[in-house]
């Protein structure tokens, strides 16, 4: 894996699916990994840019990723979508991934930190909490 210059990574529970390309755009792996074969995969690769679809996830691989010397980027998933050429499936969907990352004016997510991560995890739970207190309320006023 000499001249990979972007890998496409399209993020799932156990199981990852990724497509690398070279400088050209020719594809030069499609292969399924685990997350560990995957970071030992990543941790053997020259530097590349590699690319995932932005989800709560990302930013974890993102981090781990940046760690191992690549260059990481998240695209949000509406910007991938038109990329999809047929059927829909998990190789179709790295492969996409990887389309879009190559256009020069496709905007890409910054990686949140673990600071940012777990700010936004509090909001979530404050804005669950003030909704329950108004259902709460709402219930009240209805007998």
């Amino acid at each position: 894996m000499q001249n990979v210059t972007l890998i496409g990574i399209d993020l799932g529970k156990h199981s990852f699916h990724v497509h690398s390309q070279d400088e050209k755009g020719h594809a030069l792996l499609r292969k399924k990994f685990s997350r560990s074969q995957l970071i030992h995969f990543l941790s053997s690769c020259k530097p590349a840019t590699v690319v995932m679809e932005s989800c709560g996830g990302a930013h974890f691989m993102a981090r781990r990723i940046a760690d191992l010397g690549h260059r990481a980027k998240l695209i949000s998933p509406q910007f991938v979508r038109p990329f999809v050429k047929s059927n829909k499936n998990d190789f179709v969907d790295a492969e996409a991934i990887c389309e879009a990352a190559s256009r020069p004016s496709m905007r890409f997510v910054q990686p949140r930190t673990e600071d940012q991560q777990a700010m936004a995890a509090l909001h979530r739970v404050r804005d669950s909490l003030i909704r329950q207190r108004v259902k709460t309320t709402n219930q009240i006023h209805a007998f």
